[in-house]
């Protein structure tokens, strides 16, 4: 269990810095349509909705990297309080009962969501058109991703459960 636990954190981890590097080409483009709209009056059709989804890829594909990382908001005003067995019981029963099952929905719901996008060979709305199939399938990955660290997690404190050295 902890190879498994091991090799999904090593996947997010890889996914995460990996994709934090779209932030490059997100503000190339963005500063490209400032120039462009400002500057020389001659906004583009494409870099709002590109720029839209190149920020939704870098965010989707960071939701497990922060997870791993303890990033995300917390109110842990109760757990604080709690030596460390309690907190982990805690830990595992929230994750048991409301983590994996939400995320699990959620990640069902994105590849039925992408799959039916793929199918269709759908397109953006807008006037230039670009496909956005492949960006449904990473909204897919990524949230699959999240719910693989939910696994690793849980994993992880069962096994710091199990072990002596909880107090």
């Amino acid at each position: 269990m902890q190879l498994i636990s091991r090799f999904i954190d090593a996947l997010v981890e890889f996914v995460g810095q990996t994709s934090s590097y779209l932030i490059l080409p997100l503000i190339g483009m963005i500063g490209y349509e400032v120039l462009a709209r400002y500057v020389f009056n001659a906004p583009t059709t494409w870099a709002f909705e590109l720029s839209t989804f190149v920020y939704g890829v870098h965010f989707i594909l960071g939701l497990a990297y922060a997870h791993k990382h303890n990033s995300h908001v917390a109110i842990d005003v109760f757990e604080v309080k709690l030596p460390n067995k309690p907190r982990t019981v805690l830990r595992i029963a929230t994750n048991l009962a409301f983590f994996l099952p939400i995320i699990g929905i959620l990640a069902y719901g994105t590849i039925v969501y992408a799959a039916t996008s793929w199918g269709y060979r759908e397109l953006s709305w807008s006037s230039w058109q670009p496909k956005i199939y492949p960006y449904k399938a990473l909204m897919a990955l990524g949230f699959i991703l999240f719910f693989l660290q939910g696994i690793a997690k849980l994993i992880d404190d069962i096994r710091s459960l199990r072990s002596n050295d909880q107090t």
